[in-house]
């Protein structure tokens, strides 16, 4: 039995995908909540949310992501950072997905992964579950009813959780699977409910096609100022780091909150919603994103609820630290109705220092700020990947290599070409501890990183007396209005000034030994800018 809208050319028949018992095309919001619900998948909350737990898998598994090794694509895959899978058990592993489903139900969402229409992907996904084809929804970009009568996707992403690979038979590592062939332009997802894997995997389509049209695809939030986009920031980071909080912020427009591209005409969503992380949610701090926890149809993933009154508690990580809503971007009041910025004036590099060594922001040249996109530095947070159950320092190139399919230095270059070609204002920040590290110090105070980025964004940070670093060689302010100095000078926080310098010192080489394996696809001045 089919439902909804579908171009008829590009049903599931004509993809080789037969034998299902019910197949629902382009269901609306309310249509997969009221389908979830009905199939027992979780429970509708407060304001018409949509109450979910993800199982055992209450985040990404990065390990579980293989690229298929064609001829296509063997000379521009980065290997080592993306394990390859053989064509024909990707063959095999696609097989025993479409079996395991036969006589199953299946929920198909024809979208678009890009604002800008000159740019974006047209993505089928196909869901076991209803909820994901509610998620996807809100994650992805809706096309009108009037273009889905001739809407043809380029890639399809079959997710089926209940599915467990075997990895003798498929060659994985375990029973869980996201498998990317670019060849065949699809993407298979099995035994895991985690519902981010299924935008990722898009973000890292994208990540690999866009560069071949130089446009920067980006693992960064975006904002404008609010009636002149041309003033636009973007801020990169992994999760946790505060892309999404630092992004929603009400004196300006919200671009997007996590996936962009920046082209020649500008910066573009590559999302049409917001996957946020809830634990901590403070209303008073964070109030647009709060109140999307109460509104109809928003996902609200691996959160401990009040059975009887559907009371949502943001403090309680039983299930995950990683507790997250979805919604739609116009959930936020000031988001952008159309996705689209101009060239960055601002970019932002959010770190989450564990080791409570850099400054709350530093000033950064173009060769500094390539070097720190390509060192990627922060902390992993709690719950973001199975395993991590307290901050671990770490390095991930571009704010985002698991989504990395090429090597980093095309990003890397794509970026200073881009900051060289437009001109923008580069910043490093740290949002996360002070007066220590883990363990013994502070996070950094969210009123004081606000207020820092305000001065940067309108311009009156440039006009702040510097100082030069010690260890890294960027420049720091000395005084901002709003913040405390002390704070400024991530030493002066410390009771034990030396223990600063001996953590700085292994954090210095840290950096260092990391950047060794970019030294020899860089440009000098990259190299020299490597430590101050």
């Amino acid at each position: 039995m089919d439902h909804g809208t579908v171009n008829p050319a590009m049903r599931l028949e004509d993809q080789g995908i037969e034998g299902l018992a019910r197949v629902y095309y382009n269901l609306s919001e309310a249509e997969l909540h009221d389908a979830a619900v009905a199939n027992g998948e979780g429970r509708t909350g407060k304001g018409g949310t949509f109450l979910v737990s993800t199982g055992k898998h209450t985040g990404r598994s990065p390990k579980d992501k293989f690229v298929v090794r064609t001829p296509d694509v063997e000379d521009t895959i980065w290997w080592d950072n993306n394990p390859p899978m053989e064509p024909a058990k990707f063959d095999q592993l696609h097989a025993d997905m479409l079996a395991h489903l036969n006589g199953g139900t299946a929920y198909v969402s024809d979208l678009y992964g890009g604002a800008d229409p000159a740019h974006r992907l047209d993505v089928r996904v196909i869901t076991e579950l209803a909820w994901h084809g509610l998620f996807i929804r809100h994650l992805l970009r809706r096309p009108e009813a009037s273009e889905l009568a001739g809407f043809t996707p380029e890639f399809t992403v079959l997710n089926c959780p209940s599915f467990k690979a075997d990895p003798a038979r498929h060659g994985c590592r375990s029973d869980t699977v996201i498998a990317l062939n670019f060849s065949k332009k699809l993407i298979l997802i099995g035994g895991t409910e985690y519902a981010g894997e299924n935008k990722k995997s898009v973000f890292t389509l994208l990540n690999y096609l866009l560069p071949e049209k130089g446009i920067m695809p980006m693992h960064c939030s975006a904002n404008h100022a609010t009636g002149n986009p041309v003033d636009t920031a973007v801020f990169f980071g992994l999760s946790g780091t505060g892309k999404t909080t630092l992004s929603a912020d009400p004196s300006r427009t919200l671009i997007g909150d996590d996936e962009h591209g920046w082209s020649d005409r500008g910066v573009f969503n590559f999302e049409g919603g917001c996957y946020a992380k809830t634990i901590g949610l403070d209303p008073a701090a964070e109030p647009e994103i709060y109140a999307t926890c109460e509104m109809p149809h928003t996902v609200i993933e691996n959160m401990v609820f009040d059975p009887d009154t559907l009371e949502l508690d943001f403090e309680d990580d039983s299930l995950t630290a990683n507790m997250r809503c979805a919604y739609p971007l116009p959930y936020i009041p000031n988001a952008s109705e159309t996705g689209l910025g101009g060239h960055p004036k601002n970019i932002i590099m959010l770190t989450c220092d564990a080791f409570g060594v850099l400054p709350p922001i530093s000033r950064l040249t173009p060769a500094q700020a390539m070097y720190h996109f390509l060192s990627g530095f922060t902390s992993k947070v709690a719950g973001t990947e199975r395993g991590v159950t307290e901050p671990e320092p770490t390095f991930s190139t571009c704010f985002g290599a698991p989504f990395m399919p090429r090597r980093p230095e095309i990003y890397g270059n794509l970026l200073r070409s881009k900051i060289a070609s437009h001109g923008a204002t580069c910043w490093l920040v740290n949002t996360g501890w002070t007066g220590g590290a883990y363990g013994t110090g502070t996070r950094m105070p969210i009123k004081a990183t606000r207020a820092l980025l305000s001065a940067a964004l309108d311009g009156s940070l440039e006009d702040s007396n510097f100082r030069k670093d010690p260890n890294f060689g960027f420049d720091v302010p000395v005084a901002v209005a709003g913040v405390d100095d002390t704070l400024l000078d991530p030493r002066k926080t410390w009771e034990d000034g030396a223990a600063y310098d001996a953590q700085a010192e292994k954090l210095v080489q840290m950096f260092s030994e990391n950047f060794a394996k970019y030294v020899p696809y860089i440009d000098d001045d990259v190299k020299a800018a490597a430590i101050g």
